[in-house]
């Protein structure tokens, strides 16, 4: 067996290999190796050929049909069934995906991909699996030349520097069999772990939405009756709220500009509330309502400050932050509290603007930038965790989701927006039970959540062992009857100087390119 010598990336044992293995770099077995064409006129209404990118293969390895791009029907490479399509661009990160082409209709595809025609003597399977798992090893990763953007793997690179290992090819189906029935059973089971989680994330929901419409817990008008007792009902317990809102502001040291009235929802578009419960606005119920601290963070070392991603629904992650250098005295008036609700103010992701959650504890002071928004609630007889709950559900946050705007990129939703989201307020010892009814659903939901995070987890590792096993000669047993590999090489490279000595284009590490395939792609 020739021996390699291999950088501390590759995965692979060469060392340990059957007697009966060779090694060889990609192009001495492959040598029908064709890279794709570009296209800036793609449709999607099915007109000409499906265009194969880089989003057609998936973390699997598979191809995957989900979306589909076309592009005029013209001459240039195509695959066919027992191709293999490698990812030779993408982000550093998804550079080497690797499929096998198990379908038979025509297809074109794009200069991000490399088409690899595998010989007689080699399983396309097993060329897919070996260079998908080198993908999955994070080999690729450090052999890709990185650019701006995005990385790359030449054609060069991949045939002329890659290992590949050969087994003898009845032992290569074997492999592969062996692989598909572990995969198989791989598969359903993250399959079964998937819809646990989306079961979970609609146990949640419904756990949420139960909360806010009164459902999760006796209403306090039903226990009341049920007790023989009088209650405080909500509207009660807001017109407090206000009288003390107005106080509050009074004896505040720093006062400006003249007393915010705050306006009630309009309810004629609400759905109804459980007895003893009544409709307010976040205005209503908020003594300020106020912009971040907008100056650059730096370095390591100052006053901390919340990243726009420690503010997630029902959650503030208090560690996320960065820090700025010299914080003049003005920005002590954006620090944060504990109790107060942070607002995503602007976001990339339209799904995270206007969400909020409560900051329940502090260990440095700490600001929060401009692209978050704080509320501090008028009086402490209104549960903010409450608050959290019904701002980030329902009717609610349905509210703030069709206020939201997008410009440049971004989407954002404006504090005036904010402050006129109707919030659900039932009685002060109703909001209590709430509370502490979701968080103990939620601590259950999380605690399944973690489980079957770590078992995903863990089922990838297992998939990596699978295909590491696999390609060092571990996964099946050895045949003594078995053909070596050295003799399927010796085939293969008497085959390559036929075609070569025929003319026949396909001879080298690289094929001569088509016409229509240059690396700047042509103009359809």
């Amino acid at each position: 067996m020739k021996r390699f010598t291999t950088d501390a990336y590759y995965p692979i044992d060469l060392d340990g290999l059957p007697a009966s293995w060779e090694v060889a770099h990609v192009g001495d077995v492959i040598y029908d190796v064709q890279p794709g064409f570009a296209s800036g006129r793609h449709n999607e209404e099915g007109i000409g050929v499906p265009h194969l990118r880089p989003m057609n293969v998936d973390r699997r390895g598979c191809v995957d049909l989900a979306v589909l791009k076309y592009v005029p029907v013209r001459d240039g490479p195509r695959v066919r069934r027992g191709d293999v399509l490698f990812n030779n661009t993408n982000s550093p990160e998804l550079v080497g995906k690797t499929a096998h082409i198990d379908i038979d209709a025509e297809c074109a595809f794009s200069n991000h991909m490399t088409r690899l025609r595998p010989p007689d003597g080699l399983v396309p399977k097993f060329v897919a699996y070996q260079l998908h798992y080198l993908w999955m090893a994070g080999y690729f990763l450090h052999r890709c030349v990185k650019h701006v953007n995005q990385a790359s793997i030449s054609s060069g690179t991949l045939t002329e520097t890659v290992p590949f290992v050969v087994a003898p090819l009845t032992e290569q189906h074997r492999i592969v069999a062996e692989i598909e029935k572990h995969l198989t059973r791989l598969d359903a089971a993250v399959a079964s772990l998937q819809r646990a989680r989306a079961n979970l994330r609609r146990y949640r929901a419904s756990v949420l939405k139960a909360a806010c419409e009164g459902r999760l817990v006796p209403t306090e008008a039903e226990l009341a009756r049920r007790e023989g007792r009088d209650y405080e009902p909500a509207s009660v317990l807001l017109e407090r709220t206000l009288r003390e809102r107005l106080a509050r502001w009074e004896g505040q040291e720093k006062r400006r500009g003249k007393y915010w009235e705050p306006r009630p929802p309009g309810t004629s578009n609400l759905p109804p509330l459980p007895e003893g419960w009544a409709w307010t606005s976040l205005d209503q119920l908020l003594l300020s309502l106020r912009n971040g601290y907008s100056k650059r963070p730096e370095g390591n070392e100052g006053t901390a400050i919340l990243r726009i991603s420690a503010v997630r629904p029902l959650s503030v992650d208090t560690q996320d932050i960065r820090y700025v250098k010299d914080a003049t005295e003005v920005a002590r008036d954006n620090l944060v509290a504990p109790g107060d609700l942070l607002f995503t103010r602007y976001s990339g992701n339209p799904s995270f603007v206007g969400v909020c959650g409560v900051v329940r504890s502090l260990s440095q002071e700490t600001l929060h930038p401009d692209k978050l928004i704080r509320v501090r609630l008028a009086v402490s007889d209104v549960f903010p965790w409450f608050v959290e709950i019904a701002a980030n559900t329902g009717t609610s946050r349905d509210f703030v989701s069709r206020r939201v705007r997008t410009t440049a990129g971004q989407s954002g939703v404006s504090g005036a927006d904010l402050r006129q989201t109707p919030i659900p307020l039932p009685p002060l010892a109703e909001q209590r039970r709430i509370v502490a009814e979701v968080e103990r659903h939620l601590s259950v939901i999380q605690a399944a959540e973690e489980i079957a995070e770590a078992n995903q987890k863990r089922a990838e590792r297992l998939r990596q062992s699978i295909l590491r096993r696999a390609f060092e000669g571990k996964l099946v047993p050895q045949d003594s009857s078995d053909e070596p590999a050295s003799f399927l090489l010796e085939r293969i490279r008497a085959e390559r100087a036929r075609l070569k000595a025929g003319g026949d284009q396909h001879t080298g590490h690289r094929t001569r390119r088509h016409p229509v395939a240059r690396s700047a792609g042509p103009r359809l």
